[in-house]
């Protein structure tokens, strides 16, 4: 049996509720804790939005099941300060962003993990697939064994003295079936829920007319080019276009076209041939190096670009800003400034940022 005080989140999934049966067993103190993120008005019936009450009564019958206490902490405010506000002004900027880089950063392993030590908790615990080892050149941050869950890119923000402080019990598991099964073995009713998909403060996906209702302003109209400044089309609003982008676009062409910029200060959306969104090197800024290190010489490493992706061969440079600039062995396409791109040696998380531009 172990011993310790655990803070676990709970966000009314069946990752989560696993996450706390697991501690409970192994013999921790635990407590569930649920973060309002969304105020009562963003409720709407049919429609998800982040820790609904629905989630929240979830989640408290989760921590029921386990024998354990269940708290709801409201953090609204805080999340659209640092979440949803700065969601809102990167799309207006003409960036991709994401928003679930800057929740673990800001808002779990933030605010709730700053207020679980002041509670004197020892561990804030998530469900998480990723994992967290010690050794002599201290705390590592490294992928989950289940490559298609591993969620360790969005974690990059984490430093020594918060990996210190955070557990991941299902970082060496498989969704399907290993926490599954648990779940049913322990009677929980999120045991079939389905996972989240898509960006959980924004309904049914529409980030635009999220953006719209949240600003009180409608995205005017303008120009769809070619890269030569050719007018192909009209537009219902910049917002709705992404890099890389092919369907969907509101023009017919005779050949495969492709959102290669989007400038929402001219009020433009650009489209061209595929070779025009290939990249060889990219500089990220907000970078976090796990280690608090900052390495010396470049860097030898493979690095993401966006969730999904493989791992990348590359070459990472620190510059002398804080910033880092990735040279990328191969170019890489759609390169999207806003998004994360995490730098990788092995399973082992070096470091990551938001990128800023391509070169």
């Amino acid at each position: 049996m172990t011993s310790g005080r655990v803070l676990v989140a709970m966000s009314g999934g069946v990752d989560s509720s696993v996450c706390a049966r697991l501690l409970v067993d192994a013999g921790y103190e635990c407590t569930g804790a649920t973060m309002r993120l969304a105020t009562n008005e963003d409720d709407r019936p049919g429609e998800r939005t982040c820790c609904s009450t629905d989630d929240i009564a979830d989640a408290r019958q989760a921590c029921w099941d386990a024998g354990i206490r269940h708290r709801v902490f409201d953090y609204s405010r805080e999340f659209a300060r640092d979440v949803i506000d700065p969601f809102v002004a990167a799309y207006e900027a003409g960036l991709t962003p994401n928003p679930c880089v800057a929740c673990n950063r800001h808002l779990k392993f933030g605010a709730l993990l700053d207020l679980a030590l002041e509670l004197g908790y020892d561990h804030v615990a998530t469900g998480h697939y990723a994992r967290v080892t010690r050794d002599d050149a201290g705390w590592h941050l490294l992928k989950g064994v289940d490559t298609r869950k591993d969620q360790s890119y969005f974690l990059f923000g984490l430093t020594q003295e918060r990996l210190a402080h955070v557990m991941f019990p299902l970082g060496g598991m498989l969704k399907d079936p290993d926490v599954r099964e648990l779940a049913a073995s322990y009677g929980l009713t999120s045991a079939s829920k389905k996972d989240s998909e898509g960006i959980c403060f924004v309904p049914g996906g529409d980030h635009l007319r999220f953006i719209e209702e949240r600003t009180g302003r409608v995205a005017p109209e303008g120009d769809i080019l070619d890269t030569e400044g050719n007018v192909l089309g009209h537009h219902q609003g910049a917002l709705r276009y992404t890099l890389g982008q092919r369907k969907g676009l509101g023009v017919a062409c005779a050949k495969p076209v492709y959102v290669c910029k989007v400038d929402t200060v001219a009020n433009t959306v650009t489209l061209g041939d595929e070779d025009r969104l290939m990249a060889s090197a990219l500089v990220a800024g907000e970078w976090n190096w796990v280690s608090g290190r900052v390495p010396a010489e470049p860097v030898r490493a493979a690095a993401k670009v966006r969730y999904r992706q493989p791992d990348q061969p590359c070459t990472a440079t620190p510059l002398a800003d804080g910033r880092v600039r990735l040279e990328f062995d191969a170019p890489q396409r759609a390169i999207t400034p806003g998004q994360a791109t995490v730098l990788y040696l092995g399973d082992e998380v070096l470091g990551g940022g938001i990128i800023e531009h391509v070169e």
